[in-house]
């Protein structure tokens, strides 16, 4: 177990590590600066002045050393400053941060605790007009973009209560939060929730036709007992992949629903430092997400082994 754990964080550093060279270039491929649009915004070029400002900014340097500078610095904990309003980046980034785990988490909790029960009930009642009907709701949920959804949210509320639901960013009570939240994150989990009950619903059908459900059947078993201490702890393990995977997803891609609903998140100030050509604001956020991607694999694996006894990662 011990050596297992040692080789999965040294692939995590080297995945890391590949992550962070192509962000750095990936990033300079794109055409343009923030100099170039800051200059192209007022209307004038002046060469010394625009020189003068790449070299303030240090994008006068060859790609090598401001990779270096950047990395390095990351290593130290110095994230370096914002280019559009000078503060530190990660002054920046840090209040974004629960705003977008908050809303990705009870997203997850509404997929959860939706799909899974739902995908159950489904299997088991396989063929029936109540199996029939959640699968034209779960195709529904996969058909429907969540950003469409969130803006027939936002209509039906203006006409039914003639205002919109608005962000708070400082509730005061857990339920001021819970009611903050519930409405993006409801509009986002619909499809988690969709794509959850269908995995389930596939996984479990696969068990139940197993030999060790008709013996426990035989010999008496509840049908509760049977379809959950049997047949769901066999077939969760499909499920915790696709929980883990919308897990990392949503922490990054939340953009448009964060934009739809106003939400000042990590998603929505991504896209904000992408269209400025904020270097040290881009490059840290998506480093932030794929430590959140990496780390969330690595917790999926190391869920199997407590949901299944029958994996052990040996040395």
């Amino acid at each position: 177990m011990f050596a297992y754990l040692v080789r999965r964080l040294l692939l995590m550093l080297v995945t890391l590590f590949g992550i962070s060279i192509v962000i750095f270039f990936l990033l300079r491929i794109v055409p343009g600066n923030i100099v170039d649009i800051l200059f192209a915004a007022a209307g004038y070029v002046d060469p010394a002045d625009k020189a003068n400002l790449e070299k303030e900014l240090g994008i006068d340097r060859p790609l090598i050393v401001q990779y270096w500078h950047w990395i390095s610095g990351f290593l130290r904990g110095d994230f370096g400053y914002s280019y559009v309003s000078e503060k530190p980046a990660l002054q920046e980034i840090l209040p974004r941060i629960p705003i977008t785990a908050k809303l990705a988490g009870l997203a997850l909790l509404f997929s959860a605790s939706i799909g899974i029960p739902l995908g159950v009930i489904s299997a088991v009642k396989q063929g029936t007009k109540l199996d029939y009907a959640l699968r034209v709701v779960s195709l529904s949920g996969l058909s429907l973009p969540s950003f469409w959804l969130g803006l027939l949210i936002l209509t039906a509320s203006v006409a039914m209560f003639n205002q919109m639901p608005i962000f708070n960013p400082n509730p005061q009570s857990w339920l001021e939060a819970f009611a903050t939240y519930a409405v993006p994150a409801a509009a986002v989990g619909f499809r988690s929730a969709a794509l959850t009950m269908r995995i389930t619903r596939s996984s479990m059908l696969e068990v139940l036709r197993q030999d060790y459900i008709r013996t426990a059947r035989a010999k008496g078993a509840s049908e509760a007992a049977v379809n959950y201490q049997h047949a769901l702890k066999n077939a969760i393990l499909p499920v915790i992949t696709v929980i883990g995977i919308e897990a990392a997803f949503l922490i990054g891609g939340l953009i448009v629903t964060e934009t739809v609903f106003n939400i000042p998140g990590v998603a929505r100030y991504l896209v904000e430092a992408i269209r400025w050509r904020d270097y040290p604001i881009v490059q840290n956020l998506v480093m932030f997400i794929a430590v959140v991607v990496v780390f969330a694999n690595f917790a999926v694996d190391m869920l199997y082994a407590v949901f299944d006894p029958r994996i052990r990662y040996t040395d």
